[in-house]
């Protein structure tokens, strides 16, 4: 057993996000498809014997809280583990995007340390743990790509004939971000858009559906719809991805992405089949 480790923290693309319906108790209904994408974090992990969890900023400077230490003590209060972890975060998903980064970051620590102090804990455990920091920290666990219901909290890993096809992606993070309570309780927000079907979306993939959220961002933050007007002048159809400000498109053509305003982080990616620590909880499973 090594005592120390250094894992990536993979980032996710909405491929679409529609709002279905609202609750009584205010929580918007939802279906989406989560896609992994290689635009990673990475975490360094050694052991500590001490039981103290400290945590070392390798790029920026991090909230004394962020997600990586509070999967680390909430892992500690779950196992009385009475072992700790220094972390070395560097950081490079950007926050307030949509992106997952910090769910990520969380689900990454869950699996690293659950080997690191040897705790054998099994995925449905880690999950349980992970869904007290974040509603997406599960789907980070599971490591699949997922169709995913309700208020998010249903996750169903895509079958392999849904899965959507190896493909390169324009990302473009502007400086803005967005409030995503702000998002949601503006009374534009479209909320009643059909039920869909994951074999509709495997029918479209790239081409299906859209993001609800994306008119009422776009009036809020004027940077989105320049992104958007700026991947459009690259001949790309630009969406928003989750309830941040990043937005993404496929890249179909060769294309100069060199001009974006010095601000913004654009960057081209790839997706994912499956996460790169899938196997890495104690009930190991054959993904693919």
């Amino acid at each position: 057993m090594h005592a120390l480790y250094d894992v990536p923290a993979p980032a996710k693309l909405n491929l679409f996000l529609h709002i279905t319906g609202r609750r009584a108790d205010g929580y918007h209904l939802l279906q989406s498809v989560f896609m992994l994408i290689d635009w990673c974090d990475t975490l360094h992990f050694e052991r500590r014997a001490d039981g103290r969890v400290s945590r070392e900023d390798l790029t920026q400077a991090l909230p004394a809280d962020d997600l990586s230490v509070r999967a680390a003590r909430a892992l500690q209060a779950a196992t009385g583990c009475t072992l700790g972890a220094h972390i070395g975060v560097h950081k490079r998903v950007p926050a307030q995007a949509g992106m997952g980064g910090g769910s990520s970051d969380a689900a990454s620590t869950l699996l690293a340390l659950n080997r690191l102090w040897e705790l054998h804990l099994p995925r449905a455990r880690l999950e349980a743990i992970g869904l007290s920091l974040g509603a997406d920290v599960p789907f980070f666990l599971r490591g699949q790509n997922a169709w995913v219901e309700g208020i998010g909290d249903i996750i169903s890993p895509l079958e392999l004939e849904h899965q959507p096809p190896h493909a390169h992606f324009a990302v473009v993070k502007p400086a803005a971000g967005l409030d995503t309570k702000a998002i949601f309780s503006n009374p534009l927000l479209k909320r009643d858009s059909g039920c869909a079907t994951i074999s509709g979306f495997a029918a479209a993939h790239y081409r299906f559906g859209k993001n609800d959220l994306q008119s009422v961002a776009q009036a809020l933050c004027p940077e989105v719809d320049q992104a958007v007007q700026w991947l459009a002048s690259k001949g790309l159809q630009g969406r928003m991805t989750g309830s941040g400000s990043a937005v993404f498109a496929q890249i179909t053509h060769a294309v100069d992405l060199h001009d974006a305003p010095a601000a913004w982080q654009v960057k081209v990616c790839e997706n994912l089949k499956v996460h790169p620590l899938a196997d890495w909880a104690a009930d190991e499973e054959i993904y693919g």
